[in-house]
């Protein structure tokens, strides 16, 4: 029994020393495997981060909308055009409804301004007497008082006639009588030509009808005679 008892006892530090053995193994293993287990994951990110993705392709709905787009942009291209068209016609209807109103204006103008012409040329005769009336009284006895009845009639011809042409003129009729100025084939009709040296070319010399105009408009030329240029 002793030698059993001391037979224990030695090998008693020899088998603990093997169990810390394989504790110390198991341990190193156990450790091993975590570690294996941690670095694996992390490679496997890297080599994923490292990898690039796959760009998507485009799909049927991307297609459909880009279409969709292209069409739409189409129509208000067209839209613009038409909306340029119409801009013109409506300018251009402006224009002409513009110069329609300014040609009614001025037809409207010259219709009030000249509207009595007509009356006027008839009424020239009438001034044509009368002139011719003053005219047929001698100079020397428009003031004589040896012939009152001739020279009281004569102021009476002179105060109708300038009555007359005041009327004239509140209603725009002019009386021409050119003498001495340029000659104006506008509102003057040569009758005749004559040298004169003691005038220029083409002036005035002598006014056989006083002429009238009508406003700016000539109702009639004054009948005269012009200088002659000299041979």
């Amino acid at each position: 029994m002793l030698r059993l008892g001391l037979r224990c006892a030695s090998h008693a530090p020899l088998a603990r020393h093997r169990a810390d053995h394989v504790a110390r193994s198991s341990l190193a293993r156990a450790l091993c495997s975590q570690s294996e287990a941690a670095a694996k994951p992390a490679g496997e990110a890297e080599t994923t981060k490292d990898t690039p993705e796959a760009e998507p392709g485009p799909s049927g709905d991307d297609e459909d909308s880009v279409a969709r787009v292209t069409k739409l942009e189409q129509q208000v291209a067209e839209l613009d055009e038409q909306l340029k068209s119409k801009h013109d016609h409506l300018l251009r209807a402006l224009a002409d409804t513009d110069n329609m109103r300014r040609r009614a204006t001025i037809d409207i103008e010259n219709a009030n301004k000249y509207a009595v012409g007509n009356f006027a040329k008839d009424l020239l005769d009438v001034a044509d007497n009368l002139g011719r009336a003053m005219g047929a009284v001698p100079v020397e006895m428009r003031q004589s008082e040896d012939h009152q009845d001739l020279k009281i009639l004569y102021e009476g011809v002179m105060l109708t006639d300038n009555e007359l042409m005041k009327v004239f003129s509140k209603h725009g009729l002019i009386r021409l009588e050119p003498l001495g100025e340029k000659f104006d084939p506008n509102f003057h009709n040569a009758l005749f030509e004559a040298p004169d040296p003691s005038k220029e070319p083409g002036t005035v010399m002598h006014v056989a009808m006083p002429g009238y105009k009508l406003h700016d408009r000539c109702l009639r030329a004054a009948g005269v005679g012009v200088v002659r240029k000299p041979l």
